[in-house]
């Protein structure tokens, strides 16, 4: 029960983090009405919080480094908390972006840290479990969050989609006071304020800019140029990194190959996938005619599966390894999105739900293999970078993802001369399916070994030609 205890004390906080994204888009229409805005104002809102993780996810390792991971995740969980009573009382468009902003500022470090302590205080052979029980109280947020947001807002009011968080957090704190050992003050080195303003522009510049275009409450050329300019601020870090004792993000961790391959097939991984929950609901409701609420009944299937997944993953991996695991998850998670793209409005709901079900399954047998795989061989040193970099690049391959899907499906549609429907999306899934089976190249650079320590598996040797 030891191992568990760990991993289940920081899936409180991105419990946390994951049920108040999903629960606040089935209140935006409500908080609009009474804030007096529109619904896609509220866009801004989600904006800022991505903003806010993007500007500060990069000085978590710092943080943590300087004063302690604990401490500076308890902090965190405050902040987060004190950014949800901002919002429950917020009465205008300004206040309620602000107070999504605080909010960020507490997530930006809840997450990376969650990574940081778990990896430093378990023992590579007990990464997989520890993994699992971080992800699976975690997974019930999404799978959580918008029939509670829908209660609360119906029955009571859409503040209280902030108010529930307030006990949540004050959990998380005990818990962590109680239980969680002090992972020391590793290094008590000063800040990088330039690398610090150099990585807030590029990433904040880049998640903020793809959000834009993918979702245009600004007018998009608005959001390739703040994107352009994030990436701008990206190559002069690289070069800037390079001339530096410490900088505040360490890149010589990409001088690790396992960390490396890991973190470049999942980036391209998350960006075929990170346009799926955006474009297979609006498949459903504006392709086939469901409700929001018929919808979201047939896509929380697959939270079902993910969660499943991880009661296996163990004897899996033992059994066939790392790499095997990784390439047969891609694969299936490529044939699972073709099978999406064939879906129609006669499709029964039992076939679709069953297809979630294993694209859950899959999805979910992928990320927690690869997030095991990636701090196998990572030093001490680097570990702070490690789990920052890793983080940030989850943010951006999502971001990507969904601005991808979204200018396929205008440019598809713009090109055949016609509104979109069920054919453009059908199309766009193909060319997911595309992108994701592109996540196999990284991994074919992998050992078939690669990992046996920590997962236990043995090759079997080849038996000798007589």
């Amino acid at each position: 029960m030891s191992n568990r205890i760990t991993p289940l004390i920081l899936a409180v906080a991105l419990f946390m983090e994951m049920m108040d994204s999903t629960v606040i888009a089935t209140s935006l229409p409500a908080i609009a009405a009474d804030i007096g805005t529109e619904p896609i104002s509220l866009k801004l809102a989600l904006a800022s919080y991505l903003v806010a993780l993007a500007i500060f996810i990069p000085i978590s390792g710092w943080m943590a480094d300087r004063f302690g991971a604990r401490n500076v995740f308890r902090g965190a969980i405050v902040v987060f908390m004190l950014g949800s009573i901002a919002c429950a009382f917020a009465d205008s468009l300004l206040t309620f972006v602000l107070a999504r902003f605080v909010q960020g500022v507490g997530g930006s470090m809840m997450t990376p840290l969650s990574r940081l302590i778990l990896i430093r205080n378990t023992p590579k052979k007990e990464l997989i479990n520890a993994w699992a029980w971080l992800t699976v109280p975690a997974l019930f947020g999404p799978l959580a969050g918008p029939p509670v947001g829908g209660f609360l807002t119906t029955y009571f009011s859409w503040h209280w989609i902030f108010y529930i968080n307030i006990p949540i957090g004050i959990i998380g704190i005990i818990l962590a006071s109680k239980y969680l050992s002090g992972t020391g003050y590793r290094e008590k080195r000063k800040l990088d304020w330039v690398g610090f303003l150099l990585c807030g522009s590029s990433f904040s510049g880049l998640i903020f800019g793809l959000s834009v275009i993918s979702l245009p409450a600004l007018p998009p050329i608005f959001g390739v140029s703040v994107a352009a300019a994030g990436f701008i601020c990206g190559i002069i870090y690289v070069f800037y990194a390079k001339r530096v004792e410490n900088p505040v993000l360490d890149l010589r961790v990409f001088e690790e190959p396992i960390f490396k391959t890991a973190t470049y097939a999942g980036f391209v991984f998350r960006v075929a996938i990170g346009g799926v929950p955006f474009l297979f609901p609006l498949m459903l409701q504006i392709g086939f005619g469901y409700s929001p609420f018929e919808a979201g009944m047939i896509t929380f299937i697959g939270a079902v599966g993910a969660i499943s997944m991880k009661f296996f993953l163990k004897p899996a991996l033992k059994r066939f390894g790392f790499r095997s695991l990784l390439i047969l998850g891609v694969c299936v998670s490529a044939l699972l999105t073709v099978g999406q793209g064939n879906f129609s409005a006669q499709t029964p709901i039992w076939v679709m739900m069953a297809l979630l079900l294993f694209m859950g399954f899959f999805r979910s047998m992928y990320f927690t293999s690869l997030n095991t795989l990636t701090f196998t061989q990572t030093t001490p040193a680097h570990t702070a970078s490690a789990t920052v970099i890793s983080s940030v690049s989850i943010q951006l391959a999502f971001a990507l993802g969904v601005a991808i899907t979204a200018l396929l499906l205008e440019g598809i549609a713009f090109a055949r001369g016609v509104e979109v429907g069920v054919a453009e999306m059908q199309i766009v899934f193909f060319i997911l399916a595309g992108i994701t089976v592109l996540s196999l190249l990284p991994l074919f650079a992998l050992s078939k070994q690669v990992g046996d320590d920590v997962s236990g598996h043995v090759a079997k040797a080849q038996t000798p030609i007589p």
